[in-house]
C-alpha cells in the first residue's frame, strides 16, 4: 500500500459500536491537490470515518494510512501532519481571535521564527486584519468559519480533513469559503471534505456517496451522473403534488417519481415518448399539469435513486 504524505488510502475500513456498524467495509484512495467529498444524510457514517482518519477513533477493523502514517498505530503522528476543522469550528469563543491563531499556533507546533508570518497569513486570508481583538464568540458566522480554517491549517499540514464545514452559514460565506478550499487544493493541498449539501458537491473533483455506513457510489460528480442515473429525468410542474406523486408511482411509464421543491423529478425510460404519456396519466387522475419537460440529473437525483434501490433490497456494489 503506497505510504504517499498528500494521501489518504482506506482500505475495507469498519467501525463498530457495539452492534451497530456504523462504517461499513470502505476502501478509497485520494490524490495530492484533490478535492475528495463525502456525501450523504445526516448519521451515514461520514463523521465517523473522518474521525478515524484523524487518529481520534480506532477502527474495529481495516486500515487507513493518512500522510504517511496509520491510523491506529500512528495516531499522534497522523494529528501532527493534518489540519482538522469540525462543523462547530473548534475555537474558543471567550477568547481573542489573535489568542486562538497563537493557541493553535502551539497545539501545532508551528515554528517561533515563522509564528509572525503564519497568523499574519492566517489574518489575511480569514479577511481579519485589524480584527485581531475581537472577541471569537461575538464573530458572524462566516467569520468564524474562516477563522477556524485559519487555524487549521497554520502548521501547512499536506491534508486537511473538514467536517461539515459550511453547516449553519449563509450562501455568500459558503461560496467564499469553498473559493478558499480551491486555492489550498491548488497549493497542493489534499482536502477532505464531508457534506449533505448536494450543491456543494459539485464542487469536488471526486465524491463518496454514503448511505447507511457503505459506500454507495464513487466517481467525478460527471461520472456519477452518467452512471449510476438509470433512465432520463423529467420535470414535471403540477397541482396538487402530493396527490400527483402518488399516483405517478404506479404509472407504466415511470420508474421513480419525486418531490423535489414545488415540482416533481420523474425517472423515465425515455423522455420524448413519456412527456404526452405523463400528461395524459395525471390528467386522467384530476391533476392539473402546467409544464412537462426533460432536464439533466443533479446529485440529488443520482443519490435518491441510489438509496432507493437500498431500501428496496436491490443492493449493489460501488465501483
Amino acid at each position: 500500500m503506497p505510504e504517499n504524505p498528500s494521501s489518504v488510502v482506506i482500505d475495507d475500513l469498519v467501525k463498530r459500536f457495539g452492534d451497530f456498524v456504523a462504517v461499513d467495509h470502505i476502501s478509497l484512495e485520494t490524490r495530492k491537490g484533490e478535492i475528495f467529498g463525502f456525501l450523504g444524510p445526516n448519521g451515514a457514517g461520514k463523521s465517523t470515518t473522518i474521525r478515524m482518519l484523524c487518529g481520534l477513533l480506532i477502527p474495529t477493523s481495516g486500515r487507513a494510512i493518512v500522510a504517511g502514517h496509520d491510523v491506529a498505530r500512528e495516531p499522534e503522528s497522523v494529528r501532527q501532519n493534518i489540519g482538522y476543522m469540525s462543523q462547530k469550528f473548534s475555537l474558543y469563543n471567550d477568547l481573542k481571535v489573535i489568542e486562538n491563531l497563537r493557541l493553535f499556533a502551539g497545539l501545532y507546533s508551528v515554528p517561533s521564527d515563522q509564528l509572525k508570518e503564519r497568523i499574519e497569513w492566517a489574518l489575511e486570508m480569514a479577511n481579519l486584519k485589524g480584527q485581531e481583538n475581537l472577541i471569537v464568540g461575538t464573530l458572524p458566522g462566516g467569520w468564524k468559519q474562516r477563522l477556524a480554517l485559519g487555524c487549521a491549517v497554520l502548521h501547512r499540514p499536506p491534508i486537511i480533513f473538514l467536517d461539515e464545514p459550511t453547516s449553519g452559514v449563509d450562501p455568500i460565506s459558503r461560496r467564499q469559503f469553498w473559493d478558499l478550499i480551491h486555492k489550498m487544493a491548488g497549493d497542493g493541498v489534499t482536502v477532505f471534505v464531508t457534506t449533505h449539501y448536494m450543491e456543494e458537491a459539485e464542487y469536488c473533483n471526486r465524491l463518496a456517496l454514503i448511505y447507511r455506513g457503505k459506500m454507495v457510489a464513487l466517481g467525478t460528480p460527471s461520472e456519477l451522473k452518467q452512471k449510476y442515473m438509470k433512465g432520463e429525468l423529467l420535470l414535471v410542474e403540477c397541482d396538487p403534488l402530493g396527490s400527483a406523486v402518488e399516483a405517478l408511482q404506479s404509472a407504466p411509464m415511470v420508474m421513480d417519481a419525486a418531490v423535489f421543491g414545488n415540482a416533481l423529478h420523474l425517472v423515465v425510460v425515455q423522455a420524448e415518448p413519456a412527456i404526452p404519456q405523463v400528461k395524459q396519466y395525471l390528467a386522467q387522475h384530476s391533476i392539473t399539469v402546467r409544464h412537462v419537460d426533460r432536464i439533466p440529473p443533479s446529485l440529488e437525483d443520482v443519490f435518491v435513486s441510489l438509496t432507493t434501490e437500498r431500501r428496496n433490497g436491490k443492493e449493489g456494489k460501488a465501483s
